[in-house]
């Protein structure tokens, strides 16, 4: 790991930036609680390196987490012990076709003052007002609710009876959608989709993992989790992200990526033209950057790479690309696709 001085020099000639040195502290105290938070969620959750990497990566961004899985790979889990390590409030909405916005937000009721005898509408907050969200399957809800939730999300704030209401700081969605069983589900429009900064895949474990999980979850044991940081902190960490300098030519690599899901754009590789139909808008461009900041933070570096924009471009593209019918007939995913962007570009760029 290179040393305070070494990290000053490298950031200063790849950016042209010199950094202060409040924010180099800060990068080694991210860099220092990156490891120690994934230190802390090993003792409770078995693998999920990267999906852990990713939600860091979002929470420090101030970006919301699409999660797809099938049931009982230990989501709500990992969730509710990183509140915990993190020293956050958390709370979980099991989404249901009868779920109604006012039951995520919450409502007001008639309160009588017990001296004056006078009526008065009191709001009682809903579990929104929470610091980390679990949307457990949120395209379960009808339209109406899930757009109570992503106009939160976006906002942070809450709007009823006249009133609006600021939702507290920081605030971070994770939303769980299963992707086998689509019966009796609204599944989410693509401009509500692009309101999550992540879509990120959580998949079997290993044989190696799934015996530790059989061991470790059928003992008594429980284990004792350590708080590593807390909101205040979390904040002033995520304002440092946003400072991280970038290089021209990090921006130009991050900006052909996006370009190159277009169909409709100039000189965009053939395959581009037969597999997509719809390719990803301005928001996906932010989010490489603003992703690839946070990595580098957590990975102790205080300028961007291509190599941050690259390792994040997956999460961040997968669900704004929109394959067509002779992709789908072919076995063709997301993932594939950007894969071979990703290849196409990186001679020209990198």
């Amino acid at each position: 790991m290179p040393n305070e001085k070494e990290l000053e020099q490298k950031a200063a000639e790849v950016t042209g930036v010199e950094p202060a040195k409040q924010d180099l502290e800060a990068v080694e105290k991210l860099r220092e609680a990156h490891a120690k938070i994934k230190e802390e969620l090993a003792k409770v959750i078995v693998g999920q390196d990267k999906v852990i990497d990713e939600l860091l990566i979002c929470i420090f961004a101030r970006g919301h987490v699409l999660l797809e899985g099938v049931p009982g790979l230990a989501k709500t889990l990992l969730i509710s012990t990183l509140s915990q390590a993190l020293s956050l409030k958390f709370r979980r909405i099991q989404f249901t076709p009868d779920l109604m916005p006012s039951d995520i937000t919450g409502t007001e009721v008639i309160q009588e003052d017990r001296v004056t005898k006078e009526r008065e509408f009191k709001f009682l907050m809903g579990p929104i007002f929470s610091n980390i969200i679990l949307a457990d399957e949120i395209n379960r809800a009808p339209p109406k609710t899930q757009a109570a939730l992503l106009e939160a999300m976006q906002e942070h704030r809450v709007s009823t009876g006249g009133k609006t209401y600021t939702l507290e700081e920081p605030f971070f969605v994770l939303a769980t959608q299963n992707p086998v069983e689509q019966e009796g589900t609204y599944p989410l429009p693509e401009a509500q989709l692009d309101r999550f900064m992540f879509k990120t895949q959580v998949g079997y474990p290993s044989e190696d993992e799934e015996l530790k999980i059989m061991k470790a979850t059928t003992s008594g044991f429980k284990p004792k989790l350590e708080q590593v940081l807390d909101g205040k902190t979390i904040i002033q960490l995520q304002d440092i992200v946003r400072k991280v300098p970038v290089a021209d030519h990090v921006i130009k690599y991050a900006y052909n990526i996006v370009k190159y899901t277009r169909p409709g754009g100039e000189k965009v590789p053939d395959f581009i033209k037969e597999y997509v139909s719809w390719g990803a808008g301005p928001r996906a461009s932010q989010y490489l950057i603003l992703g690839g900041k946070a990595r580098a933070i957590l990975m102790g570096q205080y300028y961007v790479s291509c190599d941050d924009i690259e390792a994040v471009a997956h999460a961040v593209l997968r669900h704004r690309i929109l394959l067509n019918f002779t992709a789908e007939s072919e076995g063709i995913g997301t993932d594939d696709i950007i894969k071979r962007i990703l290849t196409a570009i990186s001679k020209t760029t990198k």
